[in-house]
């Protein structure tokens, strides 16, 4: 007998047949979910950072000058661009929280009790961040005008950048931060004792699991207006770093990132710094 034939699909409709036998898969269906959102957002970045011109470059590529005016499409490009960054990079940190919830919906649908796609919980993550782009390209406008974005949205000060380093770097040592990861860590635990059946329930488990990441997480998101908002490497790079911290145990990694990220900062200041110092010594 097949793995599939092995569940109980009582709890599908009528007539669903073999699409309805794949999604009676949670896990299946949890990794495609990983896959297929990570790999759209990337593929924008990619859209965005290619060097390119024409319709394709002036429909995906914002323009964000200081002297510019906000506008509604210069928004929504900025935000888009903002959505496909925090999809690319982290749902991949958010796949061992999805696949838990995958695994255990997987044995539910194996008793045949009702389950709900993996791509519910995902929605309420997502959201979640979703918000925290459109708050950041809120952010981003306002740094523009203030001069401390340039028009690449690379980071037109060096204090900026050491502040941003250094805020983040002190963030790795905090209560706050410390609780959040243990959640994204131990994602079992926490539906075991909230575990739902319906969709809004659900959906709800992932708004909370995208808060839990969110405290975890959005001071390294912010790095990115100290090294370039279109940095792609940097992109891939503190995806990397967020997603081991995320599997990684105890507190070493954490404390370590947080005492390189201060040490970038007060590079960064100590430049920006040196930079003043032969006009102030004249």
């Amino acid at each position: 007998m097949s793995k599939v034939a092995e569940h109980d699909f009582s709890h599908l409709p009528p007539g669903a047949g073999r699409l309805g036998a794949v999604f009676a898969r949670p896990k299946l269906v949890a990794v495609a979910c990983v896959i297929a959102l990570t790999a759209l957002g990337w593929l924008y970045l990619a859209l965005v950072t290619v060097p390119m011109d024409g319709v394709i470059a002036a429909l995906c590529r914002p323009t964000f000058g200081a002297g510019e005016t906000l506008t509604v499409s210069n928004f929504a490009l900025v935000a888009a661009m903002w959505a496909a960054m925090v999809l690319a990079m982290m749902l991949p940190s958010a796949a061992p929280m999805i696949l838990t919830y995958a695994e255990i919906a997987d044995t539910a649908a194996r008793k045949g009790e009702r389950i709900v796609s993996p791509f519910v919980i995902a929605g309420g993550y997502s959201v979640i961040w979703l918000g925290f782009a459109l708050l950041a390209t809120v952010a981003q406008f306002l740094f523009t005008r203030a001069a401390l974005l340039d028009t690449g949205m690379a980071s037109a000060s060096a204090l900026f950048s050491g502040a941003i380093f250094i805020g983040a770097g002190l963030y790795q040592f905090s209560a706050l931060k410390h609780a959040c990861l243990t959640q994204c860590r131990q994602p079992f635990p926490f539906f075991f004792a909230h575990w739902e059946t319906t969709r809004r329930g659900v959906f709800r488990l992932g708004l909370k699991q995208g808060l839990f990441c969110l405290g975890c997480c959005w001071a390294m998101m912010a790095v990115m207006f100290a090294v370039g908002t279109m940095n792609v490497i940097w992109m891939a790079a503190l995806a990397v770093v967020m997603t081991v911290e995320k599997i990684a145990s105890g507190n070493r990694l954490t404390y370590g990132l947080g005492a390189a990220l201060i040490a970038i900062g007060v590079a960064f200041v100590l430049v920006a710094f040196a930079a003043h110092w032969p006009s102030r010594a004249i």
